[in-house]
């Protein structure tokens, strides 16, 4: 399929959606938002079959500079299309943040406004040492969107959530790792091999289990401890039917080594 702002690639299992506009730094131009639509529907239909794990990226150097500025500021712009734009591009976030797989994000250079977002809203978050996060709506008079009073209290606590709203501030990677922004910095050089590897290790996981963890795991702050209760249960009568399950209970029992073992897998990268 042919994309014109986004370039989307499966190789060995796993996906890879390259924002790709790099002369405008990545920024969410209609089309990119309609092309990252259409791959997330992609990824939805082959998850846990020839998709085991996604990798969002930017090219050129940047990760997203968040919405298009230059088409911001009409004076035909009323709150009423902003809000019907706003929940359009809603649904692109929800889904990108709750595909049952494993989602990984790569920032190299800024994540700004929207963008920041949208980096964060991924399960494992990794930036190169020129990586840059910055709540940037600030400096332009406007208020987080794409999901970010949702997800940056849950990463940081709420009153560094104010701070980074208010201050529209850059966070470099080493701080944004100290804050519980991203899961880790990798090399410059090295940077998508590194997230690739990472990605690699659910290759032989249970996607199933994993994406009905998922989906608990992203509810888990909004439901009281007796709805989590009955979550579990449903949730694992249905983990433990599965082909996956009953294999992995038999290499247990034969004495066979665990398909899926975290500590060897990362042991193996180095």
């Amino acid at each position: 399929m042919d994309f014109k702002h986004i370039k989307f690639d499966i190789s060995d299992e796993i996906a890879t959606i390259t924002l790709n506009r790099p002369e405008a730094r990545n920024a969410l131009s209609r089309e990119m938002r309609e092309d990252f639509r259409t791959a997330l529907k992609l990824v939805k239909e082959q998850a846990g079959e020839e998709i085991k794990a996604l990798i969002l990226t930017g090219a050129g150097g940047a990760f997203c500079a968040g919405g298009d500025i230059k088409g911001m500021g009409s004076d035909e712009r009323t709150s009423l299309i902003t809000r019907r734009g706003l929940r359009l591009d809603h649904d692109i976030i929800y889904d990108f943040a709750h595909v049952e797989l494993p989602v990984i994000s790569l920032v190299d250079g800024p994540a700004a406004g929207a963008g920041c977002n949208l980096a964060l809203a991924a399960d494992f978050v990794f930036a190169t040492p020129k990586g840059i996060f910055m709540q940037a709506f600030g400096r332009i008079g406007a208020v987080p969107d794409w999901g970010g009073f949702y997800i940056l209290p849950r990463l940081v606590g709420l009153q560094r959530a104010k701070e980074l709203v208010y201050s529209a501030r850059k966070v470099g990677a080493e701080e944004a790792k100290e804050l519980g922004m991203i899961l880790d910095v990798v090399s410059q050089d090295n940077a998508m091999d590194e997230v690739r590897e990472f990605a690699g290790r659910f290759r032989t996981a249970s996607t199933a289990a994993i994406g009905m963890a998922k989906n608990v795991l992203n509810q888990s702050f909004n439901l009281d401890h007796r709805t989590l209760l009955e979550l579990e249960a449903d949730v694992q009568g249905m983990a433990l039917v599965t082909p996956y399950h009953k294999a992995a209970v038999k290499r247990f029992k034969d004495k066979e080594p665990s398909l899926f073992d975290w500590e060897k897998l990362s042991a193996e990268k180095n």
